[in-house]
C-alpha cells in the first residue's frame, strides 16, 4: 500500500536538499523522504491525516513537516526548480499556453477558519456557486501538458477576473537570459471573451484563439479576427488535466481550512506531473 506513494531513489535525488535542513542540535530528525512521502500519500488518498498508516510513523509529525514545508514555500520551490529541468530538456512549449478554470467542492468542515498569515486570503478563497460552497482552480498549462502556474479564487468568481493576474505571474525560469513570461499563442474557451483580454494579448503580441460568444456586438473597423479552429483543439489538454488533477483525492474535494494548504497540495500535485515529464512515466 505504501510503495505506490513512494519517491524513487532517482526523483529523491532532484528534490533532496529542499527539504533536508541541517542540524547540529536536538534529536535526530525523521527521515525527510519518509515524511514526503507520507504527504504523496495524503495527497492521493484523501485520507484524513489520523488515519495515516503507522508505516510513515506518528501523523503528528508528517503533519508538522507539512507545515513547516508549507509556510517555507518548498513545494512552490520544487515546481520551479522542474520548470528550470524541464526547459532546458526543451520539454516545456513555449509557444502555445492555455488557460481554464475547474470548481472543487468544499466540505463543510473546511469553512470558518480564522485569518493565519499575510499570505493567506480573508476568504480562505471559499465562495458560493450552483454547485454550493466551491472553490476555483484557475490554471495555466503549456501545450504538452505542463503546470506552469495556478491561482485559487471562490467559485463564484468569474474567469476573466483571474485571466491577466495569471499570465501576469507567469515566468518561466531560465539558466541562460531573461525568463519567459509570454506566449504566442493562447486557447481558452468561451469565458474568456473579453475585449479587455483581447487588448492586453495585442499588447504583448500573443493570438488569442477564444471563440465568440453569441451576443451582440458594435461592428469595428478593420479586419476581422481570424480563428484558429486547429489551434483551438489544442485546448482539450487542459480538459484532460484537469481530469488527472482530480485523480488526487485530496484535490477533488478540498478538506483544507486555509487557502495556502490547500495550495500546497496543488504545487505538490504539480511537481509529481513535472517529474512524469522528467523522468519519462506514462501520463
Amino acid at each position: 500500500m505504501a510503495m505506490r506513494y513512494e519517491l524513487s531513489d532517482a526523483v529523491w535525488d532532484v528534490v533532496a536538499d529542499l527539504f533536508t535542513e541541517n542540524r547540529r542540535r536536538g534529536r535526530p530528525r525523521v527521515d525527510e523522504r519518509l515524511m514526503v512521502n507520507g504527504v504523496l500519500w495524503i495527497l492521493c488518498s484523501g485520507a484524513k491525516w489520523r488515519d495515516m498508516p503507522e508505516y510513515f510513523g506518528p501523523w503528528s509529525t508528517v503533519y508538522q513537516r507539512f507545515r513547516n514545508w508549507r509556510d517555507r514555500g518548498t513545494f512552490d520551490q520544487m515546481l520551479k526548480r522542474l520548470h528550470i529541468r524541464l526547459n532546458e530538456q526543451g520539454q516545456i512549449d513555449l509557444q502555445t499556453w492555455i488557460i481554464d478554470s475547474a470548481a472543487i467542492r468544499v466540505t463543510r468542515a473546511s469553512s470558518g477558519a480564522g485569518k493565519k498569515g499575510a499570505d493567506e486570503s480573508a476568504d480562505h478563497a471559499l465562495g458560493r456557486s450552483r454547485g454550493g460552497l466551491t472553490t476555483k482552480i484557475h490554471m495555466l498549462f503549456d501545450a504538452y501538458g505542463v503546470p506552469l502556474r495556478f491561482l485559487l479564487s471562490g467559485g463564484q468568481t468569474s474567469d476573466i477576473n483571474y485571466a491577466q493576474p495569471l499570465l501576469d505571474d507567469e515566468s518561466i525560469p531560465n539558466t541562460r537570459g531573461r525568463p519567459r513570461k509570454r506566449c504566442r499563442w493562447l486557447p481558452a474557451d468561451k469565458g474568456y471573451d473579453a475585449e479587455a483580454l483581447r487588448r492586453y494579448c495585442d499588447r504583448y503580441r500573443m493570438q488569442p484563439v477564444i471563440p465568440l460568444r453569441t451576443m451582440k456586438r458594435k461592428p469595428k473597423p478593420g479586419l476581422p479576427r481570424l480563428f484558429d479552429c486547429p489551434k483551438y483543439r489544442q485546448r482539450n489538454i487542459i480538459e484532460r488535466m484537469f481530469v488527472w488533477l482530480k485523480e488526487h483525492r485530496r484535490i477533488a474535494t478540498r478538506f483544507d481550512k486555509l487557502a495556502k494548504s490547500f495550495a500546497a497540495m496543488i504545487s505538490l500535485a504539480c511537481a509529481m506531473r513535472c517529474l512524469r515529464h522528467l523522468f519519462s512515466y506514462s501520463a
